[in-house]
């Protein structure tokens, strides 16, 4: 989530004094929520209003920099290209991570990243996200038109309704070539994640005490391991290098999930976790000492209700599951299946 230029001379004083932050000709982030696209970034520690530049100064120094959004919501993703720039100009050594592409995506977006293939072609290979153009262009473009590496970070797609389906064995089968996208210990967690997760499917109406909803939280699980792992070997390929992961914000929030995950394998990692929260009324403050998780909170105004009428969003939800893929899953991995071909829907 998200120090306008002194003038030349003064800005070199600065720098050769070592006191100098780095310039950016973006304007300053508004601090009043006048509409969707404006963010304000609190510090939980001082439960304080602080700029987008005072954020980026701050997390200048963090192996990895979390940023969780809302998907979809304009405020969010504004702030996370104006937080990209400003980090990238404090330390031009930066990889960007997304969820929004797959480990198995990584070659599709690498020949995109080298000029090999065109926007389009990248979007139908990897049957990017809806908002893809809206919300991630400005990310993949930024990091593109700078040559920094982008991490395809999630789970392949169709292992994840797998996982899903059959439960947390099925990955126990996988022949060699898909089980080279699992990482270890696929379903780590810690007990405070796995509750926030069935309370989150039970108030949804989808059962989360249930065998349904233990095996959606073991799929869960398979995206935040796979990206703690794509994290790390980010990390590992670009030592020198920072990396900013973009991802949903049950992933990261309260430090559970993808965050919980890289703190097991790395302990010794600095990482820092943007949070998102949504405030009804603009002039919402935050208490000190609330949400002493999250390092850092960015307050964004309600995106208009997608619908009022309760049974019009139970057809809406229905529709959309019905939109979702058959996959097989056999023990060579996940296929497709033809839509000629799908099974009866139960």
């Amino acid at each position: 989530m998200h120090c306008l230029g002194n003038p030349a001379i003064l800005a070199f004083a600065l720098v050769l004094c070592g006191c100098a932050s780095p310039q950016t000709n973006l304007p300053p982030a508004p601090q009043t929520l006048h509409s969707i696209y404006h963010s304000r970034v609190i510090d939980s520690a001082t439960a304080q209003t602080i700029t987008l530049e005072e954020l980026a100064d701050s997390l200048r120094n963090a192996d990895v920099v979390i940023v969780g959004e809302f998907h979809g919501h304009n405020g969010a993703h504004l702030l996370q290209s104006r937080l990209q720039v400003a980090l990238h100009e404090r330390r031009p050594e930066q990889v960007l991570s997304l969820e929004q592409f797959n480990v198995d995506q990584q070659g599709t977006l690498d020949e995109y990243l080298a000029g090999e293939i065109g926007e389009e072609t990248l979007i139908q290979r990897t049957d990017a996200w809806a908002n893809y153009r809206a919300s991630y262009r400005p990310l993949v473009e930024f990091a593109r038109r700078h040559q920094l590496p982008v991490v395809a970070a999630n789970a392949p797609a169709d292992l994840v309704r797998c996982v899903g389906r059959e439960g947390a064995g099925y990955l126990d089968s996988l022949a060699d070539n898909v089980s080279q996208w699992v990482p270890d210990e696929p379903f780590f967690t810690v007990p405070a994640y796995r509750d926030k997760f069935l309370a989150a499917m039970s108030h949804g109406g989808h059962g989360g005490h249930s065998d349904a909803g233990e095996r959606s939280f073991k799929a869960q699980l398979l995206r935040d391991n796979t990206m703690a792992r794509a994290i790390l070997e980010a990390r590992k390929s670009y030592p020198e290098h920072q990396v900013l992961h973009i991802t949903g914000t049950f992933h990261s929030e309260g430090g559970l999930g993808t965050v919980a995950a890289l703190r097991h394998r790395a302990p010794g990692l600095s990482i820092r976790v943007l949070t998102p929260v949504i405030v009804q009324d603009a002039t919402t403050t935050l208490g000190a000492g609330e949400r002493t998780g999250d390092e850092y909170l960015y307050q964004l105004l309600p995106l208009p209700p997608e619908y009022r009428d309760p049974e019009l969003r139970r057809q809406a939800m229905a529709e959309r599951f019905a939109r979702t893929p058959d996959v097989r899953c056999p023990a060579e991995g996940p296929q497709r299946m033809e839509p000629d071909n799908r099974l009866p829907k139960t």
